[in-house]
């Protein structure tokens, strides 16, 4: 992708604010969707698992309408994605007026499938132009930036929610829906006009050099298996986030309205997001994949506790459930994308797909929780934990293996001393005497040549730390 250059300063704050917007809408969506589970169980009177079907339109339209938005952009380009994106959103979101008019709940799940597909298009787009709009030396830090207002949009959602739909006058009828949902459809008429005056330039794909060898692609193992491992931890996410008001309503010893548990998603949300930030400078200073292992077994600690402990104490383990999922979706897509050369662009695909796992474990715990409870029920996303930390701690296992058995990132000294090919030079490592590298009582030179070995033992290695 070629980026813009030369922007005005007014122009660029102008278009990156609105860019920005986007990724607050789609955290507000969703924020949204989880309260309505529980809102919707009270209009309609159905189960847990019924409600449910809301994060399988919303995920799933991911999953069978980005192919096409993908194709959409690539051939008129992604600025007219944007376009495509509000529209669909803004249709299906106005569509909520008739379907609490008619009080339709197989309505409002076409509505969500709509806005969904609105959503996704968002996403790609949005994403692109974060990256491309002003100096590419610091596009991860303007990405960092905007998808911090995603978390904001989910914290805002459950706290007007809190507020409107589960207000006394209110609890059992869907006005409130219906007019939120017709505000956030002006906020995205509002954001095309606003659009159609910004200065956005043409994002085109680059033509690939190197073709991929799709044989090769299936031999990254860290890949792979990291698009499994992302396909686990966001249903176990979506999970854990869909009965999250009804946890806090049914769990024993806990008297909590509808409203207040609400808001008390609100602050869970909130924790997530602190924790994205405070995982920061731990990323920069531990390997990636022992942050991921710390945070994947919190995750699987404290669902074992909030399936189990009662009162206030079940509510403290779900609020630490939130805070130590925080980093593990992009420090997954970080690891499993990371050197794959011409293969970049198929892998980060193999591992966006993983966002469709939101529709599969919200239905098996809607499940539970009508069987037993919906405290036992939060089990279910546990299982997708395990998955994240056996990832985590094969991809530590491979790292040591190659490097030596250690937590911390190498410095950038030494890892500029990597070959091409990923092995570390033995002779740049002794002539510039790079201490850091150095394991146990080993010298320089003797780290650099054990980690001499040939791509097909490294894979090996890979492999077996997965099995």
């Amino acid at each position: 992708m070629s980026p813009a250059a030369g922007i005005p300063l007014l122009d660029f704050l102008f278009a990156y604010a609105l860019v920005t917007s986007l990724f607050f809408l789609w955290g507000f969506s969703y924020g949204l969707i989880d309260v309505l589970n529980k809102h919707f169980q009270n209009i309609f009177e159905i189960t847990r698992l019924k409600s449910t079907m809301l994060q399988v339109v919303y995920f799933g339209s991911y999953l069978l309408f980005s192919p096409f938005s993908a194709t959409f952009m690539k051939r008129v380009g992604y600025k007219a994605g944007i376009y495509l994106g509000l529209l669909l959103f803004a249709i299906g979101a106005a569509c909520f007026w008739p379907c609490a008019k008619f009080a339709s709940y197989g309505g409002f799940l076409g509505a969500t499938f709509v806005t969904g597909c609105g959503l996704s298009t968002l996403e790609v787009a949005a994403n692109s132009y974060v990256s491309v709009l002003g100096n590419p030396k610091f596009a991860a830090l303007r990405l960092t930036l905007s998808q911090s207002f995603n978390g904001v949009g989910t914290i805002a959602a459950p706290a007007i929610a809190s507020r409107y739909f589960f207000a006394d006058e209110h609890s059992n009828d869907l006005t409130t829906v219906q007019w939120v949902y017709l505000a956030v459809a002006l906020f995205a008429l509002t954001l095309m006009v606003l659009f159609w005056f910004c200065y956005l330039p043409e994002i085109r794909e680059e033509v690939a050099v190197e073709k991929v060898n799709y044989r090769n692609f299936f031999r990254q193992y860290h890949t792979i298996f990291g698009a499994c491992a992302q396909w686990m931890y966001t249903g176990a996410q979506v999970g854990v986030a869909s009965l999250a008001v009804n946890y806090y309503t049914e769990l024993p010893g806990a008297a909590v309205s509808d409203s207040q548990a609400s808001l008390l998603f609100s602050y869970s949300q909130t924790a997530f997001t602190v924790g994205r930030f405070i995982a920061v400078p731990f990323l920069s200073y531990f390997e990636p994949s022992v942050v991921l292992l710390v945070h994947g077994a919190g995750c699987i600690i404290f669902s074992i506790l909030a399936s189990t402990v009662k009162g206030v104490g079940g509510m403290v383990c779900l609020f630490f459930v939130f805070y130590f999922e925080s980093c593990v979706f992009p420090v997954i897509f970080a690891i499993a994308t990371k050197d794959l050369g011409a293969m970049a662009k198929i892998g980060s695909a193999a591992i966006a797909m993983g966002v469709s796992g939101g529709a599969a474990f919200p239905p098996a715990q809607g499940a539970l929780a009508d069987a037993r409870s919906t405290q036992l029920s939060y089990l279910v996303p546990m299982i997708g934990f395990v998955a994240v930390t056996m990832y985590a701690t094969g991809m530590w296992i491979s790292t040591c293996r190659r490097t030596g058995w250690r937590v911390r990132q190498l410095p950038t000294n030494a890892l500029a001393t990597r070959a091409p090919d990923g092995h570390l030079n033995k002779d740049a490592v002794a002539h510039d005497r790079v201490d850091d590298v150095e394991v146990g009582s080993r010298t320089p030179r003797e780290e650099a040549e054990k980690l001499d070995v040939d791509k097909g033992k490294e894979d090996l290695w890979v492999e077996r730390a997965r099995l």
